[in-house]
Order: structure tokens, then sequence, then C-alpha cells
């Protein structure tokens, strides 16, 4: 996308944080190489979006949320020689220049080039399920935008993970949802067949054990 005016940028931007912009590079002509740069220079993750750093959003609950999510994927997957599950430092370019890191996600050993781990540090690739844990600067039109990219570069499935409102929104088009609640269960489906857990448990991780 090219921004013509600063009014084109601020369209495009509306509903992101301000502060999670970056403005060097200038705004439409960054690349993958600037993400590696200042994760380098600065230990900080950026998506690339439309030629735009976009600082990734963080939260100490919300990372405790994604990394109980992960274990429980990682370790159901591990068993069953499914694939390979990585957290918010698994960067990926999903398609030329648009570079995304989801919170959690699966890629099944048949999405990986020869059934093997990229050595690439930014590789060209989408995982099979991508999961958001939203943190207080996630706006609908940014989360909308994302799960567009997600879908159009070949992901089968997106949760949106809510920590204010303890729901799991179970996406498998970039509209088309399921909100799951208390003791639902929420399942793998065709990406991770039989794969489940109670909705409920996920918000427990947070929770110290009942004595």
């Amino acid at each position: 996308m090219t921004f013509t005016t600063l009014n084109d940028l601020l369209a495009r931007f509306a509903d992101y944080a301000p502060e999670r912009i970056r403005l060097r590079p200038t705004p439409g002509t960054a690349t993958k190489e600037d993400v590696l740069d200042i994760d380098r220079a600065e230990g900080k993750l950026c998506e690339l979006i439309d030629g735009v750093l976009v600082e990734k959003a963080v939260g100490f609950k919300e990372a405790l949320l994604a990394t109980w999510l992960s274990t429980q994927l990682s370790v159901f997957a591990r068993q069953r020689g499914l694939g390979v599950v990585l957290g918010a430092d698994g960067t990926v370019e999903l398609f030329p220049d648009q570079v995304r890191i989801p919170d959690v996600a699966f890629y099944a050993w048949a999405t990986l080039p020869g059934r093997r781990i990229p050595d690439e540090p930014i590789p060209e690739l989408h995982p099979d399920l991508a999961i958001e844990v939203l943190s207080k600067s996630n706006s609908r039109g940014e989360m909308f935008a994302k799960r567009k990219d997600y879908f159009f570069a070949g992901v089968k499935l997106v949760w949106i993970v809510d920590p204010r409102t303890e729901t799991v929104a179970v996406y498998t088009s970039p509209d088309d949802a399921t909100t799951l609640a208390g003791t639902d269960i929420l399942s793998g489906g065709d990406v991770l067949p039989g794969f489940t857990v109670a909705v409920a448990d996920i918000f427990a991780a947070d929770q110290p054990p009942t004595p």
C-alpha cells in the first residue's frame, strides 16, 4: 500500500495505539530487515504492516495466558507428532512485506517446507492455528485486519482470547466466529483433532491453586 498523504496513513491506522507506530523508517518504506534491526538493537518486537512498523502489544497477564496455552498445545502436538507450537517471538512473513507475530501459533509438519524447521529468522510461512491474547491497546479494527491477513495467507483457525471478558472467539474466517466462555469446551477442530480445554481453565491459569 502506498501512502500519498498523512491522511492516508491516519485512515489506515486509525484504530491503532499511536505510541506503537514507528515513524522511522518512514511509514510505508519499512522492510523485513527493519523488523530484525529493531529486535537486535532494542529487543522490541514489531510487525510489518503495509510498510509500517507497529510495535507488538505486550502485557504480563496476557503473556501468562499465552504461555499456558502454548504449553498445553505443545505437549498435545508433540505427543501425537502433529507439529510444533511457537510463542510470541515466532515472527513470520505471511506474504511479501507483511510480517505478523501471533502470541501462539501451531504449525503442522505438513505446513513446514520439507517438514523441517526453517533456519531464517523470519521465514515465509503461515501457521495452521494462530492465537491472539488481547491487550488493552488492541482495537477491534486492528484485530480484524490481523485476521484478514491470517486467513488470506492460509491460516485455518484463529482464536482470539480476551482476558477482560474471559471469552475465546473461534474464527474460521475473518468474520465468522463462535464465542465461548465458562464451561464451554474449546477444541482444536480439524487443525488439532482431539485437543480440548475448558475455557474456564484457560483463565484460571493466572490464579494460585486452591489449598
